[in-house]
């Protein structure tokens, strides 16, 4: 059996590698996060005799997931658990980052819930005026701080 082909009909052999400089200008992404990337593990090259990157072309797709998944506000550390369940060298398709936004949703929704909880008790702090730190719920939400003062206020961050 022959070797797989992509969306385009074409064998791995017939796609040629790509440098680092054209992962770059392709995918809108510096060369320097491109190596910051590989060396998370999030994307993989392979080196030639001359030492150069050589990346196959499903890196760009990988790099656009990497991308989506950043505005929306998602830490490396996750988007690389989820890049480990795809295939290293294939093109992630629409199925792939169906699981991928399902997974992360949870996530993003707490996250705007929170935000959505901080908006509200910030406009309450600028509208009672009190901006003191030790009665301020918005700089001591439930006042956390309250039995532990001795002296100056503590912030806790």
């Amino acid at each position: 059996m022959g070797e797989p082909l992509d969306r385009d009909g074409a064998t791995g052999a017939e796609r040629p590698e790509l440098t680092v400089g054209q992962v770059a200008e392709r995918s809108g992404v510096a060369v320097s996060a491109l190596h910051f990337y590989e060396r998370q593990g999030l994307i993989s090259s392979r080196r030639t005799a001359g030492n150069q990157r050589r990346f196959d072309r499903s890196v760009l797709r990988r790099v656009a997931v990497i991308r989506a998944a950043q505005r929306a506000g998602i830490p490396l550390a996750t988007i690389s658990r989820a890049l480990e369940e795809l295939p290293r060298n294939a093109v992630p398709d629409h199925n792939d980052w169906q699981r991928l936004s399902l997974a992360w949703r949870q996530e993003l929704d707490a996250r705007i819930h929170s935000l959505e909880a901080l908006r509200d008790r910030l406009g309450g702090c600028i509208g009672c005026g009190c901006l003191t730190l030790a009665e301020c719920r918005f700089v001591n939400p439930d006042d956390e701080s309250a039995g532990r003062r001795t002296g100056a206020p503590v912030l806790d961050y």
